[in-house]
């Protein structure tokens, strides 16, 4: 039988795990987080993507207990978690240095907390057994920190975090001490772990990559504001502002002003003297409206000859091309002055490329290829 689609913040009758309410941090002359308002579910991988200082490791400081709202609300399972001190929370925290202790065992590491908590000895002992089997570590139990990988040593922190089970786990840019290979290993298990626990986990990161691999949904945040909450594949599809498409992967940008030619069709403007653009999109722009119309370059053909079909056609010259093993990237310098990137994928070994520097080419896309942005 399928697996029903996993999307509470679609379904009006889900009550949200954490609610930000109108929340503002402030530090001094500085605000750090404003008018903020969220709802985060329950078995969310939640993440909050941003460049350094927009505010995410403020919120997730919030959350923990270690700041305070200065203004608004945020609510735990519906109840006002302000008065409630950061180690009375069902909140548990993993930091970027993981913070284990050097002189204990990765067993006594995953049993501190439960300790500390007069949990009974059996219990401790089954409770840790079953961090060490969920985060494949059990081989590994007598051995100290120092005598660990480094991507160990991230599991055993998630390993002891989890064991308290909390509702929710905070994870502070969890992966940022790690190779990239190790980095995107451990972001499927960390995948798999959440989905085994159902734990709701808040992933803090600037790695955008990292955001849309793991969480199932993304709020991607500027200057203390959340410019957009929705799916990886939402976010990156259909960015809500010209920040977001920026932000995310790789575009092309171009700005011109719109007027529409049709239901939901415009003829985008850019270039004195060159032939409009055709974008279908069900925004409504009004004519002579400034708009950008932003590409991903693997939506964008590129040809020796002009296509006869295509919606957009224009020429160009190779002026540089970036092998990446699984795809190039093409930038052609238009005569205009413009370059735009193309993307092809490298299905098949080749002993010379199609185009190569200095080549007259032409890059096409269809009418719905890109998204028109109001400024």
């Amino acid at each position: 039988m399928a697996q029903p689609v996993f999307e509470p913040w679609n379904d009006p009758n889900e009550k949200p795990l954490i609610q930000f309410k109108n929340v503002s941090k402030r530090f001094g002359d500085f605000t750090a987080i404003d008018d903020l308002t969220i709802d985060i579910f329950e078995r969310e991988f939640f993440a909050l993507l941003g460049p350094s200082g927009c505010g995410k490791t403020t919120m997730m400081r919030m959350l923990a207990g270690f700041e305070t709202p200065s203004d608004g609300k945020i609510f735990l399972s519906g109840q006002d978690i302000a008065p409630v001190p950061p180690n009375r929370r069902a909140v548990n925290m993993m930091f970027q240095s993981y913070a284990l202790f050097p002189h204990l065992s990765i067993w006594e590491n995953i049993a501190f907390g439960l300790k500390r908590e007069g949990m009974p000895r059996n219990q401790i002992n089954a409770r840790v057994e079953e961090m060490l089997r969920l985060t494949r570590l059990e081989k590994f139990a007598r051995r100290k920190p120092h005598q660990i990988s480094g991507g160990q040593r991230q599991r055993v922190a998630l390993a002891r975090s989890l064991a308290k089970a909390p509702k929710l786990l905070l994870l502070d840019e969890p992966l940022g001490a790690l190779d990239r290979k190790l980095r995107e290993e451990t972001q499927f298990e960390l995948m798999d772990i959440q989905e085994k626990t159902g734990t709701t986990f808040v992933i803090v990161t600037h790695d955008q990559e990292e955001a849309m691999t793991v969480a199932s949904r993304v709020a991607v945040m500027d200057n203390g504001k959340v410019i957009q909450v929705a799916t990886p594949a939402d976010i990156y599809e259909a960015p809500n502002s010209v920040y977001v498409a920026d932000f995310i992967g790789d575009v092309n940008l171009i700005e011109g002003t719109a007027t529409a030619t049709g239901e939901g069709t415009y003829a985008l403007h850019w270039r004195d003297g060159v032939p409009p653009l055709t974008v279908t999109t069900p925004q409504s722009f009004s004519d002579g409206q400034r708009a950008h119309l932003a590409i991903r370059p693997e939506k964008i053909s590129i040809s020796a000859e002009k296509p006869a079909e295509a919606a957009n056609a224009v020429m160009g010259k190779v002026l540089d091309i970036a092998y990446l093993g699984n795809i190039s990237t093409y930038h052609v310098e238009l005569p205009s002055g413009d370059i735009i990137k193309a993307q092809t994928a490298n299905t098949r070994r080749i002993s010379r490329r199609a185009y190569t520097w200095e080549d007259t080419v032409w890059l096409s896309w269809t009418a719905t290829g890109g998204i028109l942005l109001a400024d």
